[in-house]
């Protein structure tokens, strides 16, 4: 199979810092275009609007989704109408029904559909996910909690409905839980705190279950200053195991068990080439459903207002 031509739409920091250096470095792909408002990539055919992009360049065999989630459905959907293989960055949509919606077009469109969750291909999370299957869990205990101002500033479309707030980094610790976990999670209650001049939450508190009620519990905050925090921690029999790191180390009782430099993106595109390839689609959407979840079930308190 010749190289895969690939373009790319939305042309912003993740790109440049994740997708660029991943796509640049992976032979089944070749970029070939772009479309952004503002961002450029140098020697790459540059355009305005995904339709321009698509009307101008129709040897494109795929696209990467890279704008704001609440923008994301109709490229994917123009994309996926088009022929062409759909990459969506995380989180996959602003809704549920959307990226079910994309799903069935895919499946009609014979094209494949990659809903990318970066933080599951950390390097410590399939040794993980294997030692939890090995023993019993007691409890699990996740804490995600990074400096917003840090991470995101002056992103205002995160803040705004369907940006997802502080889910846009906790969807990361529930995409590498529902992961590891032997069974199925789920949620029994939490708190959202919104900022009182925003429409997204800023922290949260969430209990779950799974069906033979160990206790998970997850706590997600924005305000973390000094050193970030991106840790899940279990019981077990065996003793108390910790992800520690986004995913990047796993120690069991202290000692330090596996640890492998980050090639989180390198192994998305990895996999993006291995459905493209396969006339597939990899669509898991159990992270984003807890995100409803904790929308539709979570109480809601309002704190002090939060500016950049």
């Amino acid at each position: 199979m010749s190289a895969i031509n690939l373009a790319i739409v939305g042309v912003g920091k993740i790109v440049r810092d994740q997708h660029l250096p991943s796509i640049a470095k992976n032979p089944d792909f070749n970029l070939v275009a772009t479309a952004s408002r503002h961002g450029t990539v140098e020697g790459i055919a540059a355009y305005k609007s995904i339709d321009e992009m698509l009307d101008a360049e129709p040897s494109i065999d795929a696209v990467s989704l890279c704008m704001p989630p609440q923008y994301r459905y109709e490229a994917a959907y123009k994309a996926l109408a088009a022929g062409k293989h759909v990459f969506l960055e995380k989180p996959p949509g602003a809704t549920l029904s959307e990226v079910a919606d994309l799903e069935a077009l895919a499946a009609k469109q014979g094209a494949s559909l990659f809903a990318s969750w970066h933080s599951r291909y950390a390097p410590a999370v399939e040794a993980t996910k294997a030692f939890l299957a090995s023993t019993k869990i007691n409890s699990v205990h996740v804490i995600w909690k990074e400096d917003v101002r840090h991470w995101h500033p002056n992103q205002e479309w995160i803040w705004q409905a369907g940006g997802l707030g502080v889910f846009d980094p906790g969807i990361n610790a529930l995409s590498i839980v529902t992961h590891i976990l032997p069974k199925a999670i789920f949620l029994t209650g939490g708190t959202l705190e919104f900022p009182e001049n925003r429409d997204s939450p800023i922290a949260a508190d969430l209990h779950f279950r799974n069906v033979d009620y160990v206790p998970v519990h997850a706590e997600f905050d924005w305000r973390q200053t000094g050193k970030q925090s991106w840790d899940i921690i279990a019981e077990t029999e065996t003793g108390q195991m910790i992800l520690s790191e986004g995913g990047a180390k796993l120690s069991i009782n202290g000692e330090l068990k596996f640890s492998e430099p980050e090639q989180e993106y390198p192994s998305l595109y990895k996999r993006f080439a291995e459905i493209i390839k396969a006339g597939t689609s990899d669509v898991d959407l159990s992270p984003l459903r807890h995100v409803a979840d904790a929308f539709m079930l979570g109480k809601r308190k309002f704190v002090d207002a939060f500016y950049d």
